[in-house]
C-alpha cells in the first residue's frame, strides 16, 4: 500500500452543508433558517443566559462577598507531624524534599495539633501561640523566616 491509496472510511467524511446558493440545491432562498422571526434574522441568534428581555437571573440576584487578592495561602503541617520525623531541624525545603507538603505557596505554617518528643529546631515563615509552646516545652527552638 502507498500513501496516495489512502483513504478515509466510507461514510466518516461528509461535506459541508452549502446554504443560500440557489434553488436547486434544495437550501436556497431562505438558506435552512424557515420563515421570518427573530431566528431568521441576521445576528439572531441570541447569547447564554438571555431570557427573551426578562431581567437575566445573574442580574436579579444580588452580589456577594468578595475576593481578598492580597491573601496569602500557607502550606500547614501540625507539630505531632514534625515529632514523628524525628529530624533534628525542619525547614520548609526539608519538608518538601521529604514530601511532607506538596508545595509552599506563600510560606510554611506551624499548627500545634498532635505533641513533640525531643528538641528540635523548626524554622516557618508563621507558628501558631500553642505550636510556640509545645516546640520550647520539648526544648527545641522556633525560627520566624
Amino acid at each position: 500500500m502507498k500513501i496516495e491509496q489512502l483513504k478515509p472510511a466510507p461514510g466518516s467524511r461528509k461535506k459541508a452543508k452549502r446554504v443560500g446558493r440557489g434553488a436547486g440545491s434544495g437550501h436556497g432562498k431562505t438558506a435552512t433558517k424557515g420563515h421570518k422571526g427573530q431566528k431568521a434574522r441576521k445576528g439572531g441568534a441570541k447569547g447564554a443566559g438571555f431570557e427573551g428581555g426578562q431581567m437575566p437571573i445573574q442580574r436579579r440576584l444580588p452580589k456577594r462577598g468578595f475576593t481578598n487578592t492580597g491573601r496569602k495561602e500557607y502550606a500547614i503541617i501540625n507539630v505531632g507531624r514534625i515529632g514523628e520525623l524525628g529530624l533534628a531541624e525542619v525547614t520548609p525545603v526539608i519538608l518538601l524534599e521529604k514530601k511532607v507538603i506538596s508545595s509552599l505557596k506563600d510560606g510554611l505554617k506551624v499548627l500545634g495539633g498532635g505533641e513533640v518528643k525531643g528538641a528540635v529546631r523548626v524554622s516557618a515563615n508563621l507558628f501558631s501561640q500553642s505550636a510556640i509552646r509545645k516546640i520550647t516545652e520539648a526544648g527545641g527552638k522556633t525560627e520566624v523566616i
